[in-house]
């Protein structure tokens, strides 16, 4: 088991990728704290992951709160005796154009999608700091580029890169690995719930937008992050990593 006995925490572990990172991690050997706001969607990855064998435990939260990314953090020490890895997974998506978009929607994406990592990565690195050793992931995305619609979203993925190389510069000499996966088209609820006809115009032009002519799966981000919290990894930090069947070329 590539993670044997680590113990891991992900944010917005709920459903998507980030129940398929957790789901995959505790295959691997990993005690997981699964976190989301949505306790139900919190309590079902828990219990499926305990189901195969495994150890999770719940905490049910946003992440941009300092008491619950504390909480995360406590538990993890408190359940399973230290933080190994980070996932900074939870995020949000408040679209609008830009000569829409509200302060609301700006201040709610801002404070979930950036100043989440911020405390994850700060709460975290405090344990891992003490024993020379930590693996933290973060999930940017391919719109840090830049989407219409999405002036808030691009903005926040955007600075996940900067975090994520600042961090790794600060936290190499502590045997901390610091990576940012960039999911491009990934098959999650987002998409599910989409209109029959704006799928099937989708499908119809995917090829021309990935060259590997398919939607990804959180399963493909999983195993990707997977490579980045195992030892296989050890010389890999500061790198933003693309997992979007080649949109991105």
């Amino acid at each position: 088991m590539r993670l044997k006995d680590k113990v891991a925490i992900v944010t917005g572990a709920g459903r998507g990728i980030g129940e398929g990172i957790a789901q995959r991690f505790a295959e691997e050997g990993a005690k997981v704290i699964v976190n989301d706001v949505n306790a139900a969607d919190v309590n079902r990855t828990v219990e499926t992951i305990k189901a195969k064998g495994g150890m999770a435990v719940a905490v049910v939260g946003s992440v941009a709160s300092r008491e619950i990314v504390q909480k995360m953090v406590d538990t993890a020490v408190k359940e399973f005796g230290t933080v190994d890895i980070l996932v900074n997974n939870a995020g949000i998506t408040r679209d609008a154009m830009l000569h829409k978009m509200t302060d609301e929607q700006w201040d709610q994406v801002i404070e979930v999608n950036l100043k989440g990592v911020f405390l994850g990565t700060q709460c975290a690195a405090r344990v891992m700091r003490e024993k020379g050793y930590g693996k933290i992931i973060n999930l940017s995305s391919t719109m840090w580029r830049g989407n219409p619609g999405q002036f808030n979203y691009s903005a926040s993925k955007a600075g996940v890169i900067g975090m994520t190389k600042t961090a790794a510069k600060e936290l190499a000499p502590k045997g901390i690995n610091v990576n940012a996966i960039a999911p491009g088209l990934i098959w999650t609820d987002i998409f599910k719930s989409m209109p029959a006809a704006v799928l099937e115009r989708m499908q119809k032009n995917l090829a021309s937008i990935v060259p590997l002519n398919r939607m990804g799966s959180p399963q493909d981000v999983a195993n990707l992050a997977l490579f980045l919290a195992s030892d296989e990894s050890s010389y890999i930090t500061g790198q933003v990593i693309y997992c979007d069947g080649g949109m991105i070329i």
